[in-house]
């Protein structure tokens, strides 16, 4: 059994009067991806500076290792990727991943192999201030990674990425987490984070109302999406057995069923000529969606 390396417990915080956090629990293991969700104002950002030990909650309890993350002897080997993030305009790339290095008690040239993982080489004697966006994402990462860590945080760590970037990327994830590393991953790309991520959770409201491999999350739903191009009207369509919703893309129909079989059983004897059918099962984005608007509507009730 893989070791747990964030234990958080009974979590709570409040700014005023405003409870951004409603006793929180939640672990990662050694060599598990576990993806935040949550619409804005869930509460993620919080967790995640208390996991970070940018803030200290106002109850419950917070370690990595086994260690407070407000100590600076914990944080060494925390990786962080921020969604912005501010760099010394001034220092090289080289520079400041060695000097990171240093600072985590890791020898200056570790920050060589790192830069070439994250595909910095060649940009190792460039201000930080003259990279593009996505070269500082790739600098973040390396700065990340530098510290030889034992979980990685990282919040909206694509933003700015190309298609083949992003790839690249999350295979770095992948390697460092096959090697043992904890992620915890907040992101608003949610059909991404249900590519990577071992495990989502969901926050809504400071709580967290959903925990499980992302198949799980989405098995909850029963709907299911067809996609086919047919000569059936929008009349006799919503007629048939289990359609909840229509609608058309570039003349091809996206209908939403509760009852997919019998759906396309009908739709095959009410137009044989049918074609280019496709049923897909609910999205994590979907999932995510009903499971805040069911907690809320539970709230408000």
């Amino acid at each position: 059994m893989a070791d747990t390396v964030v234990n958080i417990a009974g979590l709570e915080h409040r700014y005023g009067t405003t409870q951004a956090l409603r006793s929180v629990d939640l672990t990662v293991a050694s060599g598990e991806c576990v993806a935040l969700l949550g619409p804005n104002g869930a509460g993620k950002t919080t967790l995640v500076n208390a996991l970070t030990g940018v803030l200290q909650p106002t109850a419950g309890h917070v370690d990595i290792d086994g260690g407070d993350p407000r100590r600076a002897q914990t944080r060494m080997r925390l990786g962080v990727m921020h969604q912005i993030a501010g760099f010394p305009r001034t220092l090289k790339v080289t520079e400041l991943v060695s000097g990171w290095a240093v600072r985590s008690g890791q020898p200056a040239s570790a920050a060589a192999p790192v830069l070439a993982e994250v595909g910095l080489s060649d940009l190792a004697a460039r201000r930080v201030d003259k990279l593009s966006g996505g070269q500082q994402q790739r600098l973040q990462l390396a700065m990340a990674l530098v510290v030889d860590p034992t979980l990685l945080v990282l919040d909206e760590p694509t933003l700015g990425l190309d298609i083949d970037a992003r790839r690249g990327f999350w295979r770095t994830i992948a390697e460092h987490r096959d090697r043992g590393v904890a992620v915890l991953l907040t992101t608003h790309q949610v059909e991404e984070a249900a590519a990577v991520a071992d495990r989502v959770v969901v926050l809504s409201d400071g709580q967290v109302i959903a925990s499980g491999h992302p198949a799980e999350l989405t098995s909850r739903l029963a709907d299911r999406t067809i996609l086919a191009r047919t000569a059936l009207d929008g009349d006799a369509l919503r007629a048939l057995p289990g359609i909840v919703d229509i609608t058309y893309e570039a003349g091809r129909l996206r209908a939403t069923s509760r009852q997919a079989e019998a759906t396309v059983r009908a739709l095959l004897d009410a137009d044989p000529t049918v074609s280019d059918l496709r049923v897909e099962g609910a999205s994590l984005e979907e999932a995510v969606v009903s499971l805040t608007a069911n907690a809320y509507e539970e709230v408000a009730a």
